[in-house]
């Protein structure tokens, strides 16, 4: 804990206080449910570019993935790989005819309202079936975000786990609840920048505290030499899994919800170019202080108790050791921004599913924007109590609730998102079918082979080939889709191509 609190407390409070004036703005700019839940899609290209890569690097960006590096070296940087590698193929293949196609289908709001506009599924099967998997997996991936916060809290103001989660998500709650997609997404531009702006900084003083890049090198290497090998002891099989993290990417639906709130889809290739910058530099950030790490903590080893237990602390734990107190709450406060901007789009896309897809689907079709507007925000108030009661137990680690629901959503929905926007003989059984194998595989093997056999191939890979060959068999063994369907996915094919997709 940093000795002096009170810089660090006024740095927090004046970013909080930042992130609630956004709040109240974006209120006042929402008029109805479609700005609630979509912004009016109206995002530009930067604030569709950076609330995208805000809403997905999590907590897990400043804390997970520098812990992995920390205990185990180079080996772990292939998740960063596979991540960069699925990013740009969502942003180049995905965003543009998603955004088109959601506009095209009944001006669907959320993704099992796109999948059921798509399949023109009239018993609603499609929609309540996505819409619980949304629900099941989120509730997992809120957690990990609500873990971050308090991990945050704990570590810098020295208070109990069980009260640090309610300070870590207080603020999250309230500016997604007041504000919608509109906070969400202005929030996470001042927020991004904020984590570029630390993940820049601090790994530029945690090699220049070793004595420089040969320096930080030749002490890892006397430390542990296998950390500086790119196989680790999983061999080629941690390897895949690594990056096959990179196949979530095409099924996060909070990430797919930028695609489909940008302005247009001729802005889609400016915001994937401010986008992928952004990622990359995030990303080496991220790999270098968790890297570099290993050779500070052992130039400091009365510190590096904390992280020697919990490796996630060693990004928080090297700014407080790094910088003055007022620095520190800057750079810390970017942690917190990771943390917020995540959990905030998940909340968000849990009160759509809510509100859209269960309460004006299914209770009250003729509900009046207003009324909706309050149905979302009770949402989220029910989903942020939800992940608090998940988060309770203080053992939990990032990187593991992060990775489940990751590979649950990327295995559910990737592989069903991706053929409706590109197969035209994808059927709503086979849209069925894959979501369904997708999300039981992923739980399945999860359970019984890499806990139960500990076999530690990732469980997105089974996931996802399971998903994509259920999808095609049950499409081609089934019936044609109608005449109407396949003249829709026509005209958004011929569209995308007058705009160079």
């Amino acid at each position: 804990m940093i000795q002096s609190s009170t810089p660090l407390i006024v740095t927090f409070l004046v970013y909080l206080a930042g992130m609630v004036l956004i709040g109240y703005y974006a209120w006042r700019s929402t008029k109805n449910f479609d700005d609630y839940i979509l912004g009016g899609r109206r995002l530009s290209p930067t604030v569709t570019a950076l609330s995208a890569g805000a809403s997905d690097m999590s907590g897990w960006l400043m804390m997970g993935l520098p812990g992995a590096l920390y205990a185990s070296g180079l080996a772990e940087a292939w998740i960063a790989i596979g991540l960069t590698l699925g990013a740009w193929l969502n942003w180049r293949y995905v965003a543009g005819p998603l955004r088109v196609y959601t506009e095209r289908t009944g001006n669907a709001l959320t993704l099992p309202d796109y999948l059921t506009n798509r399949f023109d599924d009239r018993n609603r099967t499609l929609r309540v079936l996505s819409a619980l998997v949304i629900l099941v997996f989120f509730a997992v991936y809120c957690a990990s975000g609500v873990v971050a916060g308090a991990r945050l809290f704990e570590s810098v103001f020295g208070m109990s786990y069980a009260q640090a989660i309610w300070w870590g998500a207080a603020v999250t709650i309230l500016y997604t609840l007041v504000g919608g997609f509109l906070a969400v997404s202005w929030t996470d531009v001042a927020q991004g920048t904020l984590m570029l702006f630390a993940l820049i900084l601090t790994p530029v003083m945690v090699v220049m505290a070793n004595g420089g890049m040969d320096g930080s090198i030749q002490l890892i290497r006397g430390i542990d030499p296998a950390r500086l090998e790119w196989v680790g002891a999983g061999g080629a099989l941690a390897i895949v899994s690594a990056i096959a993290w990179g196949l979530g990417y095409f099924g996060q639906p909070h990430i797919l919800a930028r695609f489909m709130a940008a302005e247009s889809v001729q802005s889609i290739p400016k915001a994937r170019k401010i986008g992928m910058i952004w990622m990359v530099v995030c990303m080496i950030g991220s790999l270098a202080v968790g890297f570099f790490g290993i050779a500070f903590f052992d130039l400091h080893p009365d510190a590096a108790g904390p992280v020697d237990a919990n490796p996630e602390r060693v990004f928080i734990t090297a700014v407080e050791l790094l910088f003055n107190p007022w620095i520190a709450g800057v750079i810390l406060s970017a942690i917190l921004a990771a943390v917020m901007s995540t959990l905030s789009s998940q909340l968000l896309v849990c009160s759509s599913v809510l509100s859209e897809d269960f309460y004006r689907g299914f209770l009250r079709k003729r509900a009046s924007q207003r009324e909706l507007v309050w149905v979302g925000r009770g949402s989220v108030l029910l989903v942020a109590l939800v992940a608090l009661w998940l988060a309770r137990d203080p053992d939990s680690r990032v990187l593991g609730l992060v990775s489940y629901a990751w590979a649950g959503f990327g295995a559910a929905f990737g592989p069903a998102l991706v053929l409706s926007l590109f197969w035209s003989r994808m059927t709503r059984d086979g849209a069925l079918a894959g979501i369904v194998t997708g999300a039981v595989v992923v739980i399945a093997w999860k359970q019984f082979v890499v806990e139960g056999m500990g076999f530690p191939l990732y469980e997105i890979v089974p996931g996802f080939i399971a998903a994509t060959l259920a999808i095609i068999a049950v499409s081609l063994l089934g019936r044609a889709p109608a005449q109407d369907i396949r003249s829709t996915h026509a005209e958004v094919r011929a569209s995308l191509r007058e705009t160079g997709y």
